[in-house]
This record gives structure tokens, sequence and C-alpha cells, in this order.
């Protein structure tokens, strides 16, 4: 009796425990794991298939998992700094609960690995852009008269910035985009948001913490870019309106520049056909927004 009762509460104690998997999304990152002779598995479509079905077991028993994204570099490097031995689980299993703290995760719901897969990348897209767009804010240092941080500064004018965006576009389901170009990279940031009437629009806040930080480095370092806001409602039409950086502030695009800028191949620079039930259409004023001159 008594070791029926450990069993059972042995099983209470599992579906109590969390687990995380890291996940090898690529088949140039699962290639690259073959190369440690403890990762005994040869064929990244058959890897897949079996963690699909070890994740759907685990849920059916009532675990929560959570997948991370395994890189393979970044696996190698915790390795050296850490003195593990990367050929062997144990130094695997370490690194994933790494990831669990502090790299990019999704919950696993039950959908198929195709639909969750891009959503990981999407997040380590995410993460790697606000790191990087954090990272050159704050080499930007204090103003050498003034002595103010300008990175700081920027970050907060940005996120006033974004407050008024939303603030004055209409009801609905809003989709931002905002663009910074420069070297060496340029950086790209999504934003969706949703509202339905009167009231503070839902935000991620992953997301609003990265697209600010994007935005702030295009005010900060005077780039070049724009930033992009459409709006979708029931029974109307949607709204499309934007701003180009330049200088270091928000230009208003007129409704023409807006329709030139969705109806034009970013890549061939060909016409594309435009959208029906779309009003393409200038911005509301922001009101004031003189950027500071930091170089006196």
């Amino acid at each position: 009796m008594a070791h029926t009762d450990h069993q059972t509460m042995r099983r209470v104690l599992r579906r109590e425990i969390a687990g995380t998997i890291g996940v090898l999304t690529d088949d140039h990152d699962f290639r690259a794991m073959r190369r440690y002779r403890s990762f005994t598995f040869d064929d990244h479509t058959a890897y897949l298939r079996q963690l699909e079905t070890v994740l759907k077991t685990r849920a059916a028993q009532g675990s929560h998992t959570t997948l991370a994204l395994f890189d393979p570099e970044d696996y190698a490097a915790y390795c050296a700094d850490t003195g593990l031995d990367p050929d062997t689980p144990a130094s695997r299993t370490r690194f994933t609960a790494q990831l669990a703290a502090t790299g990019p995760t999704v919950p696993y719901d039950g959908r198929p690995l195709a639909d969750l897969l891009p959503r990981l990348v999407d997040e380590a897209v995410r993460q790697a852009t606000w790191e990087y767009a954090t990272t050159l804010l704050t080499r930007l240092g204090p103003c050498p008269t003034c002595g103010e941080d300008i990175g700081r500064a920027a970050f907060t004018r940005a996120s006033a910035l974004l407050v008024r965006i939303l603030d004055t576009a209409p009801p609905g389901e809003r989709h931002l985009v905002c663009t910074v170009s420069g070297p060496p990279d340029t950086l790209v940031a999504v934003l969706h948001g949703d509202q339905d009437g009167p009231g503070a629009t839902r935000l991620d806040e992953a997301e609003a913490l990265e697209f600010t930080s994007v935005l702030a480095l295009g005010l900060a370092t005077r780039s070049p870019g724009g930033l992009v806001i459409r709006t979708t409602a029931a029974g109307a039409p949607d709204r499309v309106h934007g701003w180009r950086l330049r200088a270091g502030t928000l230009e208003p695009l007129t409704a023409a520049e807006v329709f030139d800028a969705y109806c034009t191949d970013v890549e061939s620079g060909d016409l594309i056909a435009p959208e029906s039930g779309v009003d393409y259409g200038a911005p509301p004023d922001l009101g004031d927004d003189t950027p500071p001159d930091h170089r006196h």
C-alpha cells in the first residue's frame, strides 16, 4: 500500500514539473550539432517528428513545456565559457535551462510545430533586434555639452511619440512597422495592438520595447527610415498612414507617398497593384516634437 502511494505521489509530482526543450529549428543548425558524437539524431525531419510526439505526450499527461531556440554557436560559446564538455547531454541540458531564463521561448499549446517554430524564430529575431538597438543606444553616451544621456532621452521621446501615434489612430487592430537604415544593418521592428473603443491599446510588452528601442535609435542617430501604421476595423476600409524618419524627427507622409510606398516592390522597385478596401491617407498631427540638438 505504501509503495503504491509513493508511485501515485511521484506521478502527481511529475505533472507539477515544467520543462523546457531546446529546439534546432533549421537543418543548418541540426547539421552543426551532428559533430557531437553524443547527439545521435541523423535526420532533421525525423527529429522534429519525434519531438512533436514527446510534446503531445507531455501535454496529455498534464505537463507544461516551453520551446527554446537552441543555437549551436551560442552553445559552443557557453561551454567554452563555463568549461563544460559540449559533447554530453548534461551540458546541453544546462544550456537549455539557461535559455529558459534568458533566451527566446514560446509555450507549447498543442499546435503543430510547423506553426510554433516560426513564432519561436520571430521571438529570437525580436530579442536580437532589441539587444542590438539597446547596445547602440547605450554606446551613444552622454552629450558632451549638456551631459544628458542621449540614448535614454531618445527612448523617452520615442515612447511619447508611440503613445501619440496610438492615441490618434482610429479604433481597431493596429499594425505598425518601423524601419531604421544605416550602417551596419537595417533594423525592422513590428508592433501589433488592438483597441475596440476608447481606452488603452493592448500591446505585447516585448514587441513594444523592441519597437520603441528601434525608433529611439533612428531618432538619436538621425538615421533615415520610416514608420507606417495600418488600422483594421470591421465594417470600414483599412486605413494606412505614416511618417519618414529624417534628421532625428518624424515627418508626415502625404497620402500619395503612402500609396507609392505600399504599391512598390521593395526589392525590385516594380509597381504593385493597390489593395482594394484600403484608404491611404496623411497622418494626424502629433503635436510639437522638436528634436534636441546634442551637437550644439
